[in-house]
């Protein structure tokens, strides 16, 4: 009887693993840098834009809305050190990402203290702090791609997706 138990557990937690990984039907990206010995990362889903236009897509988002950064999970972005995006601190942590868009058509990076979420669960009474971003019209990118690379003795993220590109550098405090 107890092996009947721990087999059907064992079954029933492989079919979650399966589900779950049915259910994120985007491939995962990820990025690393490390700054002053500590490790900062970024966990997103890769969605495509499949003949459609970024134009369109994100040109639905609303002045103060948000959008995910990316597909199914929420993007999960984690720092062992605190960071400084421009005079916003971003403590150490881990938090989800989103860019809100503003009225006058510029974008936001914003912290979220929830994670893990599915990634249009935002909760705007959790959002720690945005920083600004800045826009460009540079590159063709099919699928979202999030980069952190070194910069100015600091770091740089940027978010790409079709000719469009959003980001902010920032340093260790």
């Amino acid at each position: 009887m107890k092996r009947l138990t721990i087999g059907t557990l064992t079954l029933a937690a492989v079919c979650a693993c399966a589900a779950l990984a049915m259910a994120q039907r985007n491939p995962r990206g990820n990025a690393k840098l490390t700054l002053n010995g500590q490790e900062v990362t970024v966990d997103y889903g890769r969605p495509s834009l499949k003949g459609r236009k970024v134009e369109e897509l994100l040109g639905q988002v609303k002045a103060g809305g948000v959008w995910r950064l990316g597909a199914d999970q929420s993007t999960t972005f984690t720092t062992g050190t605190d960071l400084d995006f421009g005079g916003v601190t971003v403590p150490k942590g881990t938090y989800s990402l989103w860019a809100q868009k503003e009225a006058d058509n510029s974008w936001k990076l914003v912290f979220n203290t929830q994670h893990g979420q599915w990634g249009t669960s935002h909760d705007a009474s959790k959002d720690l702090v945005a920083a600004p971003l800045k826009a460009e019209n540079e590159g063709n990118a099919e699928q979202v791609t999030i980069k952190l690379e070194q910069e100015n003795g600091g770091g740089e993220i940027s978010i790409q997706w079709g000719n469009m590109e959003l980001s902010a550098n920032f340093k260790a405090k």
